[in-house]
Formats: structure tokens, sequence, C-alpha cells
């Protein structure tokens, strides 16, 4: 997964959910920090969509309490053959331990995404112009998401989103939140290269998510 292109994740708990996922989705994002025993359900995997393994720290709005944990467990499924890119906290890999991860991965050709997660607020352009540029030094894909207040936050977004992409980074971005939901369908259009969406709408993972076939359809309209 080189995310060359806009990928169309289905957020999935459940890898055995993946079948019903094929008909909109190129990936699977699967939560590891939802799961009961995620390196079992990734090495049991048969499904045909690559895999995007996420093992959100509860510090960032997942549910994995044990960072030395999560992180070693996400190393491993950055080696796996049916995982084709690993999504890390850029605070992890800032810290240190989330750079051991990024260098398995990197060793197994696994893209590594560095993500960021704003729960609060839409921070101002130069801050999100930091951020972005941060997690792409730190990895293959810089990933920000944010929470909008307004539609101008989402227009600070879009802007520097096209930046970046006009500029040969890769980035995902989405404003969290009812007054960005817009984004998640509207950021392609600006060189975001990742879009998540569960198949359910009652499996959201985030505030604002539309279901995956509203998603796939709002994104192949607009294109």
């Amino acid at each position: 997964m080189n995310f060359e292109e806009f990928v169309l994740a289905a957020s999935l708990a459940d890898l055995d959910a993946e079948a019903r996922a094929r008909r909109h989705a190129d990936a699977v994002e699967f939560r590891m920090d939802l799961a009961s025993d995620p390196l079992a359900a990734l090495e049991s995997y048969d499904g045909e969509l690559p895999v995007l393994a996420t093992n959100r720290a509860a510090w960032e709005g997942g549910e994995a309490e044990d960072d030395e944990t999560r992180l070693a467990e996400l190393a491993e499924a950055a080696e796996l053959a049916c995982v084709g890119a690993v999504d890390v906290e850029l605070e992890s890999l800032t810290a240190g331990e989330g750079e051991r991860v990024a260098e398995r991965a990197r060793r197994a050709g696994t893209t590594v995404v560095a993500s960021v997660h704003d729960f609060e607020r839409t921070p101002s352009r130069p801050d999100l112009r930091d951020a972005l540029e941060t997690a792409t030094e730190r990895a293959d894909v810089g990933k920000l998401a944010v929470t909008a207040e307004s539609r101008s936050d989402v227009l600070d977004l879009l802007a520097v989103t096209r930046e970046f992409d006009a500029a040969g980074e890769r980035v995902a971005t989405m404003a969290m939140g009812a007054p960005g939901r817009h984004s998640r369908a509207v950021a392609p259009l600006y060189g975001s290269r990742i879009g998540y969406a569960p198949v359910d709408p009652a499996d959201a993972t985030a505030p604002g998510q539309y279901d995956l076939e509203t998603l796939a359809r709002l994104v192949e309209d607009l294109k």
C-alpha cells in the first residue's frame, strides 16, 4: 500500500466483516485495540483487501491502555503479509518507542502512517502545517484529524492539505464533528490519500463518520 492514490478504508474491529466491505472499500483498517485477540485474527485473515493495522492508544482516542504491549503487537502485525500499512501515533514516533515499530515496518516493506488527532479543536494553519510536516518527515504518510467548530475550520484544513499534496507529500486529513463531516468526502479532491468509514453507521470510531457505502458514493460522485 503506497497511497499514491486515494484509498478508502473500511474501519473494522472484526476481520470477518471484510467480505461485506469489498464492494466499496480499497482496504480495511483493522482496529486492533477493539479486538480481543488481534494478532491471531491477522494471522488467520484470508480476505481480499489489504490491511491498515491500527492499535490506537487510549490517550489518542482508542482503547489500548498498555503502550508497551500495543506497540509490540503493532510491530508484529507490521511484518505479516496481509498488512500493507500500520498507523503509529506521531507522539509515539517522536517519543522513541513507536520508532521501533516504524523500523520493523520498513524492513518488511510495510507503509507507515504517522497520525495526529485533535479532539478539541482545529489548530491554526501554521500549527496544521507543523503537525503535517513532522508527520511526513517521520513516516510515509502524515495523517491529521481535527475537530471542526465551523466550516472555516474545514477550509483551513483543506488549504493545508492542498499545499502538502502540491509539494508531493502524502497526507490524509479529515475534520471530525458535524461541521466537518463533509470534509471526509471533499478532502480527497484536495489531495487527502486515506478515508475511513464503518460498514455499519453504528460502528463509527470517530465523530462525523459516514457509513462506507455513503462515503464511497460521495467520493465517486465528487470525483
